[in-house]
């Protein structure tokens, strides 16, 4: 548990917008060349390290990008005018800090600001505002000073650092899916200790530009052309009050994707989910299967590359997904880990070529 979390900190440290994911990618691939056979980065920017084995290849993959924002225009007075990159709900936006990567790769702050309360009309105050009606406040005093600091087209983040809250359960902005690639990055780790040429040829791919399309994972896929795949992911958590949507529950063990977005993103192979849930059972490893209505992940642009490749995906339940304060478990984290590394050597023989 304590090198996935170290990871993990790590990894929130560096934000990683859509288009913008070098921070993360430079680390990726530093803690992959200590474990891997090759290591390289894509035209795309993915990275994939591949560990050699036999002929049967693995795909494991988690995406290194994260929800963001990006500057759309520059107001007179200095403010930022800006869209948003991936599913950010406007509700969260107002009063948020922010960090925008600009092209020198300097990090200027700032907060997102909107009318205050005192000044609004009775229907302004029952209306959520839209983020068309919103700004950044980076402190310029006019379009001159502001534009000396961010340009149209710079990206950012919303603010959130990695905090320990009680127990195993930790908080911070991006989790979606930096846990995925913590898990991965450990994942080398441990698969490289215990590598013996029976193994399968395992591709630790980490993906760009999922949150706004699954483009990394469709452009790596196509490259690889895997016989099997494992998406290493979070999962919505429904443990809250007033979340009736989500039966997920943290603490409870890791999920196994049964189906996502009610069946128009992945149906997982049932063969790789099988395999999954056999592995958790034998291993005696608390699980949960999860039948999602929204929301989809890599394993759906991966399960169709060319002729098709059976995918599956192990995710880590998590509170408040696309918000700067995400809460997950370390222990379904922990216990993901268990799952994926014994799966990954069976799967030769439950789901052959």
């Amino acid at each position: 548990m304590r090198r996935i979390e170290e990871h993990l900190r790590e990894l929130v440290e560096r934000p990683a917008p859509p288009g913008r994911e070098d921070e993360v990618r430079e680390y990726v691939r530093e803690v992959l060349e200590e474990h891997c056979d090759d290591v390289h980065v894509d035209v795309m920017g993915n990275v994939i390290g591949t560990l050699e084995g036999s002929d049967y290849e693995v795909m494991v993959a988690a995406h290194m990008d994260e929800v963001g924002l990006i500057v759309k225009s520059i107001t007179k007075q200095g403010f930022l005018r800006f869209a948003k990159l991936g599913g950010v709900d406007d509700k969260i936006l107002p009063g948020s800090r922010v960090v925008i990567l600009n092209a020198e790769g300097e990090k200027v702050p700032g907060v997102i600001g909107t009318k205050p309360p005192h000044v609004q009309r009775k229907k302004e105050r029952r209306k959520v505002p839209e983020h068309r009606e919103m700004f950044i406040d980076i402190g310029a005093s006019d379009r001159e000073e502001a534009e000396e600091l961010v340009g149209v087209g710079d990206v950012g983040v919303l603010q959130g650092e990695f905090t320990r809250l009680a127990s195993t359960r930790v908080n911070g902005r991006g989790l979606d899916d930096k846990i995925g690639v913590a898990l991965l990055l450990t994942l080398a780790e441990r698969l490289s200790e215990e590598w013996d040429e029976g193994h399968p040829t395992v591709h630790l791919v980490g993906t760009v530009q999922e949150e706004v399309g699954l483009k990394g994972a469709r452009t790596s896929a196509f490259e690889l052309y895997p016989d099997a795949a494992l998406v290493l992911e979070t999962a919505v958590a429904g443990d809250v009050p007033g979340v009736k949507e989500a039966e997920l529950k943290l603490g409870k063990g890791p999920a196994i994707t049964v189906v996502d977005a009610s069946g128009r993103g992945l149906i997982a192979h049932p063969r790789v989910r099988e395999l999954l849930i056999e592995t958790a059972r034998e291993l005696d490893l608390p699980y949960q299967l999860e039948v999602g209505e929204g929301g989809t992940t890599d394993a759906t642009a991966i399960h169709v590359t060319r002729g098709g490749v059976p995918a599956g995906v192990i995710g880590v339940p998590t509170r408040y997904l696309h918000s700067p304060a995400e809460v997950l478990d370390l222990k379904d984290a922990e216990r993901a880990l268990e799952l994926a590394a014994n799966a990954i050597p069976r799967l030769p023989d439950r789901v052959p070529r």
